[in-house]
């Protein structure tokens, strides 16, 4: 029987939401599962003192290292750190961190083969950048590079010496040197990135996007988990959930956009996710295991890549959890049984 160890940096499964669900939904498909902390390994006796599923309840036990490791935190510590780097060379990791947005950008662009998909960006480096930027697009969005949940996105349309600006609630006009004075600390403080901005917007004037969420299934495959549409609230750009964006379901956003061409829109998104998952793997040394590509169409229904999340997290509306969990395990057990030759 497989043993899968859920490695992360939260000292307890209580304070992480879906590790029930994978203890669950390991259980059911026959797989030992277990959920441990960097802190609680003993390279020495390749032991782990970790928690397990039991009744309902975690119980803390000493376990032996597992055969594959779902690992879904990244280190925070040089030392969890070198707990990483030390168990990865014993035990087969499930996925590998892409990078930054910046450095999949320019590995994807480096190749080719989809960087017809990309949208423009550059490093701001100072505030010449972002105008410089400005009077080749016109339309452009700012964004930190570590941000997340589209936390401090800012937009920003140029029109004939003067900028609208919808930063988070608020939409104002900016004259060249209010608006230097509103960005020059942000840009000094942080990495900010400056990228064209497609306008993707609904019948109803709503700016929107699609999650392609896709993972490896139990041939190592990659499948689509689900794709969706997110919405933003009238007069925004941010689609995130977490900034007051929705979502909706794939087919029947479709067919209130695309109506009779609702069909061949699904499919290209369909086709996209998969080829470009697979392109993923090919660019990169190490493969992954979960993609969330976000993406947008222009007026001429064309995709423009606006970044590559890995492990994306999942709306509660779907009831995607044990979606994920499944094909997570499922995945696990194959990369398993590869690694040890079974």
């Amino acid at each position: 029987m497989t043993t899968i160890g859920m490695l992360h940096y939260r000292k307890h499964p209580e304070k992480v939401l879906k590790a029930y669900a994978f203890a669950a939904v390991a259980k059911a498909e026959g797989v030992d599962f277990f959920y441990f902390t960097p802190g609680k390994v003993n390279m020495e006796k390749k032991t782990i003192l970790g928690y397990a599923l039991e009744k309902g309840e975690w119980i803390e036990r000493k376990m032996p290292f597992p055969d594959v490791i779902y690992n879904a935190g990244s280190p925070l510590t040089e030392k969890a750190y070198d707990i990483h780097e030390k168990l990865s060379e014993q035990i087969p990791f499930t996925s590998h961190s892409p990078g930054s947005k910046t450095s999949v950008y320019e590995r994807v662009k480096k190749n080719g083969q989809f960087s017809q998909y990309l949208l423009p960006f550059m490093m701001i480096k100072s505030m010449k950048d972002v105008f410089e930027f400005l009077a080749a697009h016109q339309n452009v969005v700012i964004k930190p590079v570590s941000g997340h949940k589209g936390i401090g996105v800012i937009f920003i349309e140029e029109n004939n010496g003067t900028y609208t600006v919808i930063n988070q609630d608020d939409t104002s006009t900016y004259s060249k040197q209010t608006l230097r004075e509103l960005l020059n600390p942000l840009v000094i403080d942080e990495e900010y990135l400056i990228q064209r901005y497609v306008s993707s917007k609904t019948k109803y004037g709503s700016a929107y996007d699609f999650r392609l969420h896709v993972q490896k299934n139990g041939e190592g495959k990659w499948v689509i988990t689900n794709i969706y549409p997110r919405i933003a609230n009238p007069g925004k750009i941010v689609t995130n959930l977490n900034s007051g964006g929705a979502i909706s379901m794939l087919e029947s956003f479709l067919i209130q956009e695309f109506e009779e061409e609702s069909y061949n829109v699904k499919r290209y998104l369909e086709q996209f996710s998969l080829v470009f998952a697979e392109h993923m793997d090919k660019i990169y040394d190490e493969s992954f295991d979960e993609l969330g590509i976000d993406v947008g169409l222009d007026a001429n229904r064309k995709i423009w890549i606006y970044e590559v999340n890995w492990r994306p997290g999942v709306p509660p509306t779907f009831d995607l959890e044990l979606d994920v969990a499944r094909n997570t395990i499922h995945y696990a057990v194959y990369l398993s049984n590869k690694f040890h030759g079974r």
